[in-house]
């Protein structure tokens, strides 16, 4: 079973030995990213996206660590926007893309296959182009002869897990620009201030008695770790969440969205994975608690139950109110069946601000989470041999 060793998360000097490409002082950067961004969107003229008309439909293509802007999007424009957002790893460009229409493409490193194929491919058609990645690449390469808008994503830029916010930002300013979502400018200083904020809370010299993202490793540490959002918001937030345990922590994590994932995942709680097959403590029969791991076996990972709630309704709504309640009842379905659970609820604000609260959170909890089980959180040699693997066969490499 998998073992956190706390005193690797506490002492800021391990922390950095662990740390080979300071994973922690990037994401600590989430608010100034947010604040350079604004600046460099402006300065590329973003409000010059789709050449300041607003087209028929939107396509943003978007995969690995960069994908969660595809998915931010989608949620913003859904409730409102006029016209549709859809979202594309690779290669076809669906047949009705074409010059009424508006392609986003987001690669950090601007190199990415699938949005570098798609960006080409829309080029070619003679679509509105905007992408945001590095300068002086394939990807900035390809909006240039399209005449399109291409934002840089700055210096210093590494890993797109630790800069979402480079990515993120130009998107949320083309899409208030051309009215897919309201995220007036007013919203970005706020943004960045909770980032600032969490970036503080969850600093590498808080212990972790008092550090709610050292608090989450720990907890989850021993779990077979499932994310719900209570909500659609939330629900995005889970998705990265899931893929964050798994890419930096290397911790298998499965996400879903309330209502619809509750049946599932309450399902889960008569496994193998729950105390007794899901009857609590009380259904632990046969469980010998004098047995020894290393003659006997270790024990197995238990559940656990990581829930990123959404602040509150103010004024409250009966929809509010109706999805409080079924998160509560799971959650005490969960504490009675002995599943692990763990509660993130976020400030009032602005959907975005309460957003990039909860993915803040779980960015910095999944990479103290790897540091403890002694794991890099930037570098998989299992990814690093897969690509080789692909480039000597001259194929694209995984997102």
């Amino acid at each position: 079973m998998p073992s956190l060793e706390e005193s690797w998360i506490d002492d800021p000097e391990e922390l950095r030995w662990r740390d080979s490409r300071d994973s922690l002082r990037s994401l600590a950067t989430a608010g100034a990213q947010v604040r350079e961004a604004v600046t460099l969107s402006r300065e590329a003229g973003v409000e010059r996206v789709a050449y300041g008309e607003r087209p028929r439909s939107v396509l943003v293509a978007a995969l690995g660590g960069s994908s969660v802007v595809a998915d931010v999007l989608e949620l913003l424009a859904e409730p409102g926007s006029p016209v549709p957002v859809t979202v594309r790893r690779n290669l076809p460009l669906p047949g009705w893309v074409g010059p009424l229409d508006l392609v986003i493409a987001v690669s950090l490193s601007g190199t990415a296959d699938g949005p570098v194929a798609i960006a080409r491919e829309a080029a070619r058609r003679g679509t509105a182009l905007l992408t945001v990645g590095a300068d002086d690449s394939p990807l900035a390469e390809a909006a240039h002869r399209a005449r399109g808008v291409h934002v840089s994503v700055g210096r210093g830029r590494t890993s797109s897990r630790t800069s979402l916010w480079s990515l993120l930002t130009p998107v949320l300013l083309a899409a208030d620009v051309l009215g897919l979502a309201d995220v007036p400018d007013a919203v970005f200083p706020q943004i960045a201030a909770r980032l600032d904020e969490q970036a503080e809370t969850c600093r590498p010299s808080s212990e972790s008695f008092v550090n709610p993202a050292k608090l989450m490793a720990v907890q989850l540490a021993e779990t077979v770790p499932v994310v719900l959002g209570d909500n659609p918001l939330t629900g995005v937030a889970a998705r990265r969440a899931a893929s964050m345990l798994a890419r930096t922590a290397r911790m298998p994590a499965t996400w879903g969205e309330l209502p619809d994932a509750a049946s599932q995942v309450v399902a889960c709680f008569d496994g193998p994975f729950t105390a007794g097959g899901g009857q609590g403590l009380a259904g632990r029969t046969g469980m010998d608690i004098f047995a020894d791991p290393f003659l006997d076996g270790p024990a197995q990972p238990s559940l656990g139950l990581l829930m990123l709630r959404d602040a509150p309704s103010d004024p409250p709504t009966p929809e509010g109110d109706e999805a409080a309640a079924l998160t509560d009842d799971l959650l005490a379905t969960a504490r009675q069946a002995d599943v692990r659970v763990v509660e993130s609820i976020a400030a009032p604000g602005h959907p975005v601000v309460r957003l990039a609260e909860h993915i803040a959170m779980v960015d910095f909890a999944s990479t103290y989470l790897a540091i403890g089980l002694g794991v890099d959180p930037a570098v998989s040699p299992h990814v690093a041999d897969l690509r080789d693997r692909r480039r000597g066969r001259g194929r694209p490499s995984a997102g």
